[in-house]
């Protein structure tokens, strides 16, 4: 029976239990990759709902459904099955005193407004889209409910590093002595170092990614200290290093094309022998329509375009039809990481001239993520890369072609 079940919570070294177990209402825990962030907040979820009324619901949200569905397993398996049902296909638990935990993607954010939420864990929240932070903060509001909000530090430029700030400053004004009434907030950090000390990693195994990983990257997975510009693999600096105060009028020389993809744009841009984007097109066109631009604009110029999945019948079209100047890419994660590599080092070396515009705003935003498969680049969720793979496009055929002047590169 389930009232014959004595609960007892899962051992959590010291740093652990008191981020987790912080008496702020809002506790935000910025922590290094497998540091026990995760374990500490199911045993925390768990409580609230082992301790709350018949009815009330207590949330799981990860930014997507993968993610929240490792939870959800996990804890599943790891719950007396006699005090418990599940519903796989809901991502459920229904707890025996009536208490429901559900398990939920953040990667819609209008399908998380309307409940009444009597706690919830915000995980991975660094990569959870800012529109999913306000609709699950929207649903405690009723209830005055607790939230913990987890995950590594993904550089400055999202909403949980900035909540992470304010819970830091609330935080040290408590401390202080200036904050009077109940805890709002609290926060922490635990490093790989932290867990290392406590026995939960292996030092060897975390000197070791030290030393595959590049700096940036183990100081925000691993130590969670946030760099500028996140996992900008071009940088807020020399991006701005290489933006034009004029306008550039010469020819190009060069063309890189990047097709669209269901509401992607199609985007073209052109560089003269110097570097200098010159010539930039986007739109939105029938693919007949887009074959006759591509031909008007780039003529006899070399052209390296996209010939992934349908872009391969494109290219194809347009060397039947334009002549042996149009040359095809297909993009995959292995290519597509070596191609923003080659274009990350013009960027920093100020080889690559553009004006300020869009093309600058998805240089800004555009990221590399480290996936079991290796290196992934892409534009944040919701957000376009068009451009920038125009550019990659564009650099990659200028510096292999006779038009560069090698001295420049």
């Amino acid at each position: 029976m389930a009232e014959q079940w004595q609960y007892t919570r899962p051992e959590l070294y010291e740093k652990q239990e008191r981020a987790i177990f912080d008496p702020a209402r809002i506790s935000v825990c910025e922590a290094g990759t497998k540091s026990g962030k995760t374990v500490g907040c199911m045993a925390w979820i768990f409580e609230k709902a082992w301790m709350g009324k018949r009815g009330q619901n207590f949330w799981w949200v990860a930014p997507y459904y993968t993610q929240a569905a490792i939870a959800y397993r996990r804890m599943k398996d790891g719950l007396p099955p006699q005090i418990f049902k599940h519903n796989d296909n809901d991502m459920t638990l229904k707890i025996s005193n009536g208490t429901t935990i559900w398990f939920k993607s953040g990667d819609k954010p209008d399908t998380l407004y309307g409940e009444d939420v009597f706690g919830a864990v915000i995980d991975e929240a660094s990569r959870l889209r800012t529109e999913s932070w306000w609709a699950v903060r929207s649903t405690l509001t009723a209830t005055r409910g607790p939230m913990r909000i987890i995950g590594n530090v993904k550089g400055k430029l999202n909403w949980a590093y900035k909540i992470a700030r304010r819970a830091k400053d609330w935080e040290q004004r408590w401390i202080d002595g200036g904050r009077k009434g109940p805890k709002l907030y609290g926060y922490h950090k635990i490093t790989c170092w932290d867990a290392v000390e406590a026995g939960v990693l292996d030092q060897q195994e975390i000197e070791d990614a030290r030393d595959d990983l590049p700096p940036e990257v183990f100081e925000e997975l691993y130590e969670a200290q946030a760099t500028e510009t996140g996992s900008n693999p071009f940088g807020n600096e020399a991006i701005d290093a290489c933006i034009l105060d004029y306008a550039p009028t010469g020819t190009p020389t060069v063309w890189g094309w990047d097709l669209a993809r269901k509401r992607d744009w199609s985007v073209g841009i052109g560089m003269d022998e110097f570097g200098q984007v010159v010539r930039f097109e986007r739109w939105r066109r029938s693919w007949p329509a887009t074959i006759d631009s591509i031909k008007a604009v780039t003529e006899t110029s070399p052209a390296l375009i996209d010939s992934t999945g349908v872009g391969d019948a494109i290219v194809g079209q347009l060397q039947r039809d334009g002549g042996p100047n149009y040359e095809g890419f297909v993009f995959s994660n292995k290519s597509k990481q070596q191609l923003m590599e080659g274009l990350a080092v013009a960027i920093q070396n100020q080889k690559v001239l553009f004006t300020n515009g869009v093309l600058v705003d998805e240089l800004k935003s555009f990221e590399y993520e480290h996936t079991r498969t290796g290196v992934r680049y892409a534009a944040p969720e919701g957000m376009h890369d068009d451009c920038v793979c125009a550019l990659a496009l564009a650099c990659q055929i200028w510096v292999t072609t006779d038009v560069s002047p090698a001295e420049l590169w």
